[in-house]
């Protein structure tokens, strides 16, 4: 009872939360009361959302949780496991009957709305199939690769599917994925522009092309804010920086921003730190070159590719990276517009079955 009513007194003379750096979030705020709302339970509904985001002391709870589970051998919390080597590793929920297949659908219908157009579909798989060695034992993880053979073979010939996996593994030994995110690294980026390049017909720049500049030792990431283990080391992040330098225009089309940098330096100071790149996810984003090196390329994507555009605009002239989650626009009229000729859709496996948004692809 003490207990209750020290925390029945704190709730009101607490400040509320707009958002949670822990948990990288957007917290519940307190719902507008009507008399309608409260007889139809949203009230209710809403106002217990509300509560249990600003309930006092909340990241210290969610921390002494996940200490006690972890004192107690429990090796997983909100779908994330606590692996060896400090790794944080998120399972893979298997999609529902027929989403393969009606992505796919929609993945041919663009293809066939834009004949003559070069495309490329990499699906690249997160540390749960390339660290499986490092989750804990009898882990259900799920079978990533098995589902992305499952998309390779769905494809139509017109599309050449990217396999990145045996880069990546032949690579595990160093840092390809963070341990406290779900993205890959600039690095584990680099393996996969390697085997794109090959697909692409490209010469890949080598490695000692870059010079490797560490810009911080403090990022945790997004599977760290999710499973609410604490005491974990932070990671870092590099950018491969090319020596041979290029300037760039960089326009946010719909935010009417432009910039002169591939890189967000100033998100580093945020939680969210994998920002960096690009500043994070936007409709559409079109770089150009001031020293034209190749034709236009469309990118379809996910956050994972952020991190694998940078090494691409060594190989073309403008790049136009569409994110399907915030953009509302035709990507056939984008195409036919601005005379693309390669088109390169980048997910990780996850948000490929995960987000509805890819069957945006398809065409009327």
């Amino acid at each position: 009872m003490l207990f209750v009513g020290t925390i029945a007194v704190l709730h009101p003379a607490l400040p509320d939360r707009s958002f949670s750096d822990s948990e990288n979030r957007v917290l519940e705020a307190l719902p507008p009361f009507s008399l309608s709302s409260l007889l139809s339970g949203k009230f209710a509904s809403r106002y217990e959302k509300y509560v249990a985001d600003q309930f006092a002391f909340r990241d210290v709870w969610i921390g002494l949780k996940t200490d006690a589970d972890r004192a107690m051998g429990r090796t997983d919390s909100n779908g994330v496991y606590l692996g060896k080597d400090g790794y944080l590793i998120a399972a893979f929920a298997p999609p529902a009957e027929g989403e393969a297949e009606e992505k796919v659908a929609a993945i041919h219908s663009f293809d066939r709305a834009t004949p003559g157009v070069r495309k490329y579909m990499m699906l690249a798989p997160t540390a749960a199939a390339v660290h499986r060695d490092k989750l804990p034992a009898f882990a259900p993880a799920g079978d990533e690769l098995a589902y992305m053979e499952r998309i390779r073979k769905l494809l139509s010939p017109n599309i050449r599917f990217v396999d990145v996996y045996p880069a990546l593994y032949a690579e595990r030994e160093r840092p390809v994925y963070y341990k406290t995110d779900h993205h890959w690294t600039m690095q584990g980026a680099y393996a996969a522009y390697r085997e794109l390049c090959k697909e692409m017909g490209m010469i890949p720049k080598d490695e000692e092309d870059f010079r490797v500049r560490q810009v911080t030792n403090a990022f945790y990431g997004s599977l760290y804010s999710k499973s609410g283990f604490r005491h974990m080391q932070p990671d870092s992040i590099s950018l491969y920086l090319p020596k041979e330098k290029t300037d760039y225009t960089v326009e946010y089309a719909d935010e009417g921003h432009t910039t002169h940098s591939l890189y967000a330096m100033e998100r580093l100071e945020r939680k969210d730190k994998y920002q960096v790149f690009l500043g994070g996810n936007y409709a559409l984003i079109r770089i150009m070159a001031s020293r034209p090196t190749g034709g236009k390329l469309l990118v379809v994507k996910d956050s994972y590719a952020n991190s694998l555009i940078p090494f691409l605009t060594g190989h073309f002239s403008e790049i136009y990276i569409v994110d399907l989650r915030y953009f509302d626009g035709s990507l056939t009229r984008l195409v036919e517009q601005h005379d693309i000729r390669d088109v390169l859709i980048v997910y990780n496996i996850h948000t490929f079955f995960e987000d509805p948004s890819i069957k945006y692809l398809k065409e009327e």
